[in-house]
């Protein structure tokens, strides 16, 4: 069992003590996304931190998406529920990078396939994009991650 889901099961606990709807809620679908995920395949296994955290930001991601096509049709407090919920989430991730950390990143892997002789291209963003996505250790949204290396590589 990972760290995120040990905390989350600590919070849990917590949360029923103290009554707090929100974080209840929010802590049992976070747990029950983690579980889908451990039996999701041919066998069960166990996911790492990297892996919980990556479905913790997917849970958040999906509440941001609500959020804003609950704000588009106009019932602004379904909106404001899942803004609390993502919110509540965040708390479970790890900080986030700077821009400017994120730049350094993709600057440091398109100088790597210049240092490996070849001139960065259109043809090298999947395998830069992955390597910073790799080293962002989920720290990163993906799109922005793919929208600097494009920029970099002059697209």
């Amino acid at each position: 069992m990972g760290a995120s889901k040990e905390r989350l099961r600590a919070d849990l606990a917590s949360a029923l003590r103290a009554k707090d709807e929100v974080a209840k809620t929010t802590i049992r679908s976070l747990l029950a996304a983690i579980s889908n995920e451990e039996v999701a395949g041919d066998t069960p296994r166990a996911l790492s931190d990297a892996e919980e955290i990556k479905v913790i930001t997917k849970e958040q991601r999906k509440r941001r998406d609500s959020a804003q096509t609950y704000a588009d049709a106009g019932r602004q407090e379904l909106a404001d529920h899942e803004n609390v919920e993502a919110e509540f989430i965040a708390a479970y991730l790890p900080q986030p990078l700077t821009a400017d950390e994120l730049q350094a990143m993709v600057d440091a892997e398109v100088q790597a396939v210049r240092d490996a002789g070849e001139t960065p291209s259109m043809k090298q963003m999947g395998a830069i994009v992955k390597a910073v996505n790799a080293r962002a250790a989920g720290r990163a949204d993906g799109g922005t991650v793919a929208g600097m290396v494009k920029k970099a590589l002059g697209a």
